[in-house]
């Protein structure tokens, strides 16, 4: 256990919370249908959590610190890693991790990917900038199993699948962040290849030395394709070119020409990627022409899904830190003491403290609640059906990430406010995790990308179906498992926010035309329905803790903890959904009307 400060640093992971959320508001009977109970049990489930917070405990907590101060280099075009770093990810390459919930067919476990995602909660949780390499290795596997063709699936997804090669996304140019619409990078036909030239940056693990090779999947352009995003294509772009048997035969026409310095994430290498300076590096067009883009969106939703979980990760951690030091700082008095006490007991504190349970415990609900609705999606026969669920897990992953990587912001604050001036101090560690969360809102389109798109494509587009459906859902808990007197207070307060969240429907089905005054209402509209969600999910679990399950849960101490995360969240936080509708419905034309020559 490594000492900073006043903080000892052990992690635990939340293994009782994470169970509860996939045991009971998701339920192993709707996994055991998923994947047959001999598949996926209980114990099979508890046996996966343990394993992976040993490995958490054991490798990538400890070289976290560290490898924060130390980062990464760039010596003789080659990217080295931190100190720890190797060893840590060959022990997870060999722990099978990576390929948790990939299918059998590519040598991966088939597991559930809420499952993944708890699992993934604690590589984040505990090194952060390790967790990024396999994160975007998990989006390229995704995107080749989709995509590609059989021969680049058996060539590239089993050793990525392994962790033997990872994986990475190169989306962004010097010129072109964002809008895509702008992308230069080139792809010039030649034989059974294509040879590729361009810059592309923030290239996460880019370049490393943890493997031997790395599979980029690259957005360029071929020659005479359509101007903007409709001509882009998506090719896979080896860092090493291999030979006719699948092994590394020679290094391609790439390289990292620099790595960025960053607020934060210090040990995860962000690469300036250059690919062509000797004639082109050799690529292979991934599916069809000039539909890359479309392509590319399977592995950035699997990303943003990620991300989201990310932020939920860094406010568990944060948590665990706050809540460690509360218990153990001594510093001034509360009423009717004489002596000074430990700062736990300040209102005030608790009330920060409270504030980062709960909302912590709403978003896991929500990553996990979303990680299962895509494994439906995935595994569901009937058509319809597997599209119902996936329309549902496509309106909840802007939310998933906006909603969850916002709150990190706010969260990891209040973690660091609660440690006072020690919190502004390295040694106590929460600094870094306040650096770390900010990338969180940017990546993979920033947050306010994400309200538009939840805005326009997931409600208005979708003629609010989406929504609806899950306003009719939450409606009948009201109705039904929260009816009972003793969950009066939370039954009125999830009756004004949805009250709240129908009247911003209202709202936006009245003023659906005017896109302008819609826009501006687009991130308190996705803050909006992530607090009504997130009450949805915590008032669940108190009404859950009031039947019969409590008994299969054990401990009555869990049962007072939801019911009284409950009332601090109906209390305390569900509140905000009433300003959140005053900004929308009053503020928003306000917004608009407003010339930019006013900032001049």
């Amino acid at each position: 256990m490594k000492q900073r400060g006043f903080c000892m640093l052990d992690y635990r992971a939340p293994l009782a919370d994470m169970q509860f959320v996939i045991k009971n508001l998701i339920g192993m009977e709707s996994l055991g249908s998923l994947y047959g109970n001999s598949e996926f049990s209980e114990e099979t489930l508890e046996l996966i959590l343990l394993e992976a917070e040993k490995f958490a405990k054991s490798k990538l907590n400890p070289i976290n610190f560290e490898g924060d101060k130390e980062g990464c280099r760039l010596e003789n075009g080659t990217v080295l890693t931190a100190k720890g770093w190797k060893d840590a990810y060959n022990v997870f390459r060999e722990g099978g991790w990576q390929g948790l919930s990939v299918s059998h067919e590519f040598g991966g476990q088939g597991l559930p990917k809420v499952v993944s995602s708890a699992v993934s909660e604690m590589w984040d949780s505990t090194n952060m900038s390790f967790a990024l390499c396999p994160l975007l290795t998990a989006g390229a596997i995704d995107a080749l199993e989709a995509h590609a063709s059989p021969e680049l699936k058996q060539l590239y997804l089993y050793k990525l699948v392994s962790g033997e090669w990872t994986g990475t996304m190169n989306l962004t140019e010097p010129q072109s962040g964002s809008d895509l619409s702008n992308v230069k990078t080139q792809a010039i036909p030649e034989s059974k290849h294509y040879k590729i030239t361009g810059q592309k940056i923030y290239i996460t693990y880019g370049d490393h030395d943890l493997t031997d090779n790395i599979v980029h999947l690259v957005l360029a352009r071929l020659p005479g394709a359509p101007q903007g995003t409709h001509g882009i294509s998506l090719f896979l772009v080896p860092k090493m070119v291999l030979d006719e048997n699948g092994r590394p035969l020679k290094r391609n026409d790439l390289k990292c020409i620099s790595l960025e310095n960053k607020l934060g994430i210090h040990a995860s290498p962000t690469a300036v990627m250059q690919f062509g300076d000797e004639g082109g590096a050799i690529g292979y067009l991934i599916g069809e022409e000039n539909k890359g883009l479309s392509y590319m969106f399977t592995m950035m939703n699997n990303a943003r899904h990620a991300v989201g979980r990310e932020g939920l990760a860094l406010c568990e951690a944060a948590y665990q830190l706050a809540k460690d030091y509360s218990f153990n700082r001594v510093q001034g008095k509360v009423p009717n003491s004489a002596v000074s006490d430990k700062i736990i007991e300040h209102q005030d504190v608790k009330r920060m403290l409270l504030e980062i349970k709960a909302t912590t415990e709403a978003m896991r609900a929500l990553v996990y609640y979303c990680a299962h609705l895509l494994d439906i999606a995935e595994k569901e026969t009937e058509e319809e059906k597997s599209l119902l669920v996936q329309r549902r897990a496509d309106f909840l992953t802007p939310v998933v990430k906006a909603w969850c990587t916002d709150n990190a912001q706010h969260i990891t604050s209040l973690a660091l406010q609660i440690h006072g001036g020690m919190g502004f101090i390295e040694e106590t560690g929460i600094a870094q995790y306040v650096r770390d969360a900010r990338i969180l809102t940017i990546y993979e389109g920033t947050n306010g990308i994400q309200a538009l798109d939840l805005l326009w494509r997931k409600t208005i587009k979708d003629n609010f179906e989406a929504v609806d459906s899950f306003i009719e859902e939450m409606e009948a808990f009201l109705n039904n498992e929260l009816s009972q007197n003793q969950f009066s207070f939370l039954n009125d307060s999830m009756s004004l926010c949805l009250r709240d969240l129908k009247d911003v429907l209202n709202w936006l089905r009245e003023n659906r035309e005017n896109r302008e005054v819609c826009n501006s209402a687009a991130t308190h509209y996705l803050h909006l329905f992530g607090l009504v969600f997130g009450a949805w999910m915590i008032f669940r679990s108190a009404s859950l803790m009031d039947s019969k399950t409590n008994t299969e849960l054990g401990a009555a101490q869990v049962d007072q903890q939801k019911i009284k995360t409950a009332e601090f969240y109906a209390a305390q936080i569900l509140p905000n959904t009433k300003s959140l509708k005053h900004k929308i419905i009053d503020g928003s034309k306000v917004v608009e009307k407003i010339d930019s020559r006013v900032f001049l």
